[in-house]
């Protein structure tokens, strides 16, 4: 700071100067926060991701893929089925089974509701889980 020795005598003159003494106090208070607040933002989080095994790939599932021609014909995977209850019988198979193969029902287009329906019926009676009607893009 220096001192203002003229002999101008004016004392309602503005001052020029700009104080720095706020500034300067502004601008430390400014650093110490950001100092402070560095660490806390670049933390990290710690995770404990799975490790990779040796376990052999799961296997696919099973599936039986029952057909229902346009005349009410059950064919079970390529094999005609005769009547009801050997078609019950297989079903009943399947529902014991621990892991429950897949079902697929391919239903033709011209066959009736009412064979479908018998099909549907006596898997869910028997406890049959897993069931799909497969290729209804040709129903639309």
């Amino acid at each position: 700071m220096s001192m203002n020795l003229s002999s101008s005598g004016h004392d309602d003159e503005p001052m020029v100067e700009m104080n720095m003494t706020p500034l300067i106090d502004v601008m430390l208070v400014l650093l110490i926060m950001f100092i402070i607040t560095i660490p806390i933002q670049t933390h990290a989080v710690k995770m404990n991701m799975p490790v990779a095994t040796t376990a052999p790939p799961p296997q696919p599932p099973q599936t039986v893929r029952i057909d229902v021609d346009f005349d009410g014909t059950i064919v079970w995977n390529g094999s005609i089925v005769a009547d009801r209850s050997e078609l019950e019988a297989k079903l009943a198979a399947v529902a014991t089974m621990t892991e429950q193969p897949e079902l697929h029902l391919r239903p033709n287009k011209l066959v009736t509701y009412k064979v479908v329906a018998m099909i549907l019926a006596s898997a869910q009676r028997l406890g049959v889980t897993k069931i799909g009607i497969v290729g209804n893009e040709q129903l639309l």
